[in-house]
């Protein structure tokens, strides 16, 4: 029998799910499922379990560790995933992980209500696979999503990020798309958009170390709103200042 058929324990994903959400942030969401169910770790009223980059490449060994980080802070900005550092020692920076169980029920709307899910299931081996991209190139980028979201004017976003930082950034990049649906979401709009890069364009362009932070994955991030309600200042900021990697 050849090894490369079911013989291990499987990774299962919903087809419906990764249409939503994408098929990566699918796999990793059901599997961080699978492991809070059984977690003993009770705080705040809800259930966690911790886990390293290193450690999560164990469960999937046909993508990189990049992958599987790009692939969290999508379910970080869509709101999925909740982390957090409850470990004993501050210095240990291990993440820590719980599901937002009320936004996943959310995806399921009226019309697109998941009658049988389990007649919707795909299995996946850990086995299966080398190249990290290959499963994420299987789904296409959201092919259902609400009207209201296909018409989220990305091309036009990245294109006066573009104009007005000198950069070449593309919108079809799939972290750019997901961190300005996630903004749209959360229901800032294009010129909320536009004011945050006028702003940091104004404040961080001829920057010597700040102007490498003009690019989407920073910009449209978790500090977005922060930026968008910023006060006009002088002070001129130095890059330790600042924690803006992802």
């Amino acid at each position: 029998m050849s090894n490369l058929l079911i013989g291990e324990k499987p990774l299962m994903v919903i087809p419906a799910l990764a249409v939503k959400i994408g098929l990566n942030e699918a796999l990793v969401l059901q599997q961080i499922h699978y492991w809070v169910k059984s977690s003993t770790h009770l705080i705040e009223g809800r259930k966690w379990i911790y886990n390293t980059y290193k450690a999560w490449q164990l469960q999937f060994p046909f993508w990189s560790e990049s992958t599987i980080k790009r692939t969290i802070h999508s379910l970080e900005d869509q709101g999925l995933i909740i982390t957090g550092n409850w470990n004993y020692s501050k210095m240990d920076k291990t993440k820590w992980y719980t599901i937002d169980y009320e936004r996943v029920e959310a995806l399921e709307d009226r019309n697109d209500e998941l009658t049988n899910p389990q007649d919707d299931l795909s299995i996946f081996s850990e086995s299966e696979g080398e190249d990290d991209t290959s499963l994420a190139e299987t789904i296409p980028d959201h092919p259902s999503e609400s009207k209201s979201e296909q018409k989220i004017p990305t091309v036009e976003i990245i294109n006066y990020l573009n104009e007005n930082t000198n950069s070449s950034y593309k919108p079809s990049t799939h972290t750019t798309q997901e961190k300005i649906r996630a903004r749209f979401r959360e229901g800032f709009t294009l010129e909320d958009f536009k004011k945050v890069i006028d702003l940091k364009a104004t404040e961080w362009l001829n920057h010597p170390q700040m102007s490498k932070y003009l690019r989407p994955e920073t910009l449209f991030g978790n500090k977005f709103e922060s930026y968008l309600n910023q006060k006009s200042s002088n002070k001129i900021y130095r890059e330790e200042d600042f924690n803006l990697d992802d």
